[in-house]
Formats: C-alpha cells, sequence, structure tokens
C-alpha cells in the first residue's frame, strides 16, 4: 500500500464528501436557476453548501461566492479591483503562482507592484508591510499560509496595519482552510480565496469570500447565477461535495491540528534523530500543524523524490522540472536559501489517513535513501 504524504498538493476524498456527492448527481439533475420542483431543490442544495462553507469561515452566507477554485477566486480580485488607470499594489516573494502569474501579468502592463521580502523562516514583518504602503496603494494580497513550507502569517497583525490605512486586503486561504482557524469574524479580510480539493473536498470548485461582493465586477460573464456575480450553472454536485468538506473540517478542526502536529513533529524527530545535516524551513510555531519542509544538505531532492515515489511514498520536491531543468523553488529563495539548498529540500504534508506507522516507515526509507543519494552526488 502507498503512503501520500502530499496532501498540500491535493486531498483524497473523503467517504462523506463522495455520498453527497453521489446522492446530487443521482437525484438532483434540476437546473438551479429553473423554477420549477427540480430547479429548486438544486438551488436549495446549493444555499445549504453556502451555509456549510460560510460556517468554516465564520461569516454571513451572503458574502460566499462559488467559483471553480482559488485560483479563479484569486483572479477574480485581482483583475477585478485593479483596472485602468495604472494603481499600485502590495503583495509578498512567498505567493502562490495563482497570485504572482496575474500580479505580474498587471505589473507588465503598467500597474506598480511592491514586492516585500521575508525572512529566513519565511515569515512577514507588519513594520515591513506597512511601510511600503503608499497613499495610493489599492489593494494588499497576501497567503495566509504558505503552501510549500507551511508558514503561517502573522495575519491579525496584518490585518491590523492595511485596515488602519483603509486599503483593501485580499488573502489567499487555500491552505489554512481545514487547518487552523480561518475566523473572518476575528480578522477582517476583504477578499479570501480557498479550493475544496485541499480540505478533502472535489477539485474544480472553490470560493471567493467577500466583505462586500458588488465591489468585483464579475469575471465570468453571461448569467445572473450567483446573484449575477458569477456567470454560468454551477456545479451543483462539488459545490455540494465542497459543503460536506467544510463541514467536517470545522467540526473536526482542533482534532486536526494536534493529531496533524503529532505527525509532523513525529516524522521531524526521526528524520534529526537518524539522519546528519538536516534543517526545518520554518519553525514549528508558525508553519500548518501538517506540514514540513526539510533540506537534505548535499542531496538532490529531485532524486530522492523519485527514489522515495519507487517504494511506495508520495511527497513533494522543492525543485520544479520543466523542459529537462530544475528549477528551485521560489519560496525557497525568498527566504534566502542557496538554489542548491532549495534542490535538496522535500515537503512532506500529512493529511487524513495519515498514521504513525506510516511516518515511522517513511523514516525508515530516508534513512536509507538519502546516504545512497548523497553519495550519487548533486544533480
Amino acid at each position: 500500500m502507498r503512503i501520500y504524504l502530499d496532501h498540500n498538493a491535493t486531498t483524497p476524498l473523503r467517504s462523506e464528501v463522495l455520498s453527497e456527492m453521489l446522492r446530487v448527481l443521482e437525484s438532483e439533475h434540476g437546473n438551479p436557476s429553473s423554477t420549477h420542483a427540480e430547479g429548486a431543490a438544486a438551488r436549495a442544495t446549493i444555499e445549504r453548501a453556502r451555509d456549510r462553507v460560510a460556517g468554516c469561515f465564520n461569516v454571513a452566507a451572503d458574502r460566499v461566492l462559488f467559483t471553480a477554485g482559488a485560483t479563479e477566486a484569486n483572479s477574480t480580485v485581482l483583475r477585478g479591483l485593479l483596472g485602468s488607470p495604472a494603481q499600485h499594489v502590495v503583495t509578498t516573494t512567498t505567493e502562490h503562482p495563482s497570485v504572482l502569474a496575474p500580479l505580474a501579468a498587471l505589473e507588465s502592463q503598467g500597474h506598480r507592484v511592491t514586492w516585500v521580502r521575508v525572512d529566513s523562516q519565511g515569515r512577514l514583518d507588519p513594520a515591513e508591510l506597512e511601510n511600503a504602503l503608499e497613499d495610493d496603494t489599492a489593494l494588499v494580497s497576501v497567503i495566509w499560509a504558505n503552501n510549500e513550507t507551511g508558514v503561517i502569517q502573522p495575519m491579525a497583525e496584518i490585518a491590523e496595519v492595511v485596515k488602519a490605512r483603509g486599503i483593501p486586503l485580499h488573502v489567499d486561504a487555500t491552505q489554512a482552510l481545514g487547518k487552523v482557524p480561518v475566523d473572518l469574524a476575528a480578522i477582517p479580510a476583504d477578499f479570501v480565496s480557498a479550493s475544496a480539493h485541499k480540505l478533502n473536498g472535489p477539485k474544480g470548485v472553490g470560493c471567493l469570500v467577500a466583505a462586500d461582493p458588488t465591489l468585483l465586477p464579475p469575471l465570468l460573464l453571461g448569467g445572473g447565477q450567483e446573484a449575477g456575480r458569477r456567470g454560468g450553472t454551477e456545479n451543483v454536485a462539488s459545490i455540494s461535495g465542497f459543503g460536506i468538506a467544510c463541514e467536517l473540517a470545522h467540526s473536526e478542526l482542533r482534532f486536526r491540528m494536534e493529531h496533524y502536529a503529532d505527525l509532523r513533529d513525529r516524522l521531524w524527530q526521526g528524520i534529526s534523530a537518524k539522519l546528519p545535516r538536516v534543517r526545518r524551513n520554518g519553525t514549528p510555531d508558525h508553519t500548518l500543524p501538517n506540514t514540513l519542509n526539510v533540506e537534505f544538505e548535499q542531496t538532490a531532492g529531485e532524486v530522492l523524490l523519485q527514489a522515495l515515489d519507487l517504494d511506495g511514498v508520495a511527497v513533494s520536491a522543492g525543485a520544479a522540472c520543466h523542459s529537462g531543468s530544475v528549477f528551485p523553488s521560489h519560496v525557497l529563495t525568498a527566504m534566502g536559501r542557496t538554489a542548491e539548498q532549495a534542490r535538496g529540500c522535500l515537503r512532506f504534508s500529512v493529511g487524513h489517513g495519515t498514521d504513525n506507522a506510516q511516518i515511522d516507515r517513511v523514516i525508515e526509507l530516508l534513512s536509507l535513501l538519502v546516504p545512497r543519494v548523497r553519495e550519487a552526488g548533486p544533480l
């Protein structure tokens, strides 16, 4: 049986979510925009899901806009708020590509983007952020928890700084939701993005939570769905599954935080006890309970990843392959790691179904494989 430690990439569908989706697919075929009974049933299913998703964020249901995922939600905010004439936006150097790419495109069109650096542990200093704000800053966009390192940003302090200046705050909470509290009553972000498949829901559905949904022009035109904010017939089954995933995440949050942290720390303790020259990227006090990013010094991370895969373990590397080349993670280099150090990093992310026996097996494999990969030399 394979061991899956790549839950930050995507998560397995929970059986409760699958059961709900099958129920909808089998029995609710109506178009939610139709006025007959079948349409009304589909509409009611969507609104129940909206309530469940809203509960996970501690907001009113009318603030939740369903999307195809966080990528769409991020583009909706960035392209919707930053129009013409060119404006100023502040972000960090460790954002997800679904934020980096739209901002790079906007920058090429004349918008001014200030990229605030993080420290060696991947954390943003709110004072540095405040110094980057200008009188005409139109938006601040900050990731809540990093997908590669699990580093959690000081969101309460960031929100306080940004809101004191009256600037809209956009937060990508994709990795945070379901792993740590994402309480928007306590942290007043204006726009928050998330994806269902990061918390045991289906792929292809997510949400944008907006303090005032009327501030954003719709990204998708051509229909009155989602109160006129997103055209296109809704994916009722997936939306319903997202709702169940959020309900489970909300009810299980305390258990998940404790259980995942125990697994993460067990893995790190085993690695550091059995292998020399290893370093943790991100401190345990400020990283997601399920995420461990480790640098194996003088080790070809991609080779180690492949060796683990052959032995039945799925993890993620600190470098990406494209056209035969290996590129170091922009997140790790932004934290001050060299390209060589970044290429020696692996991300382990636990989740639903991970247990102590799997962690111990991975520790055993690493103790055997890392020396072999080191002996073979770097890429």
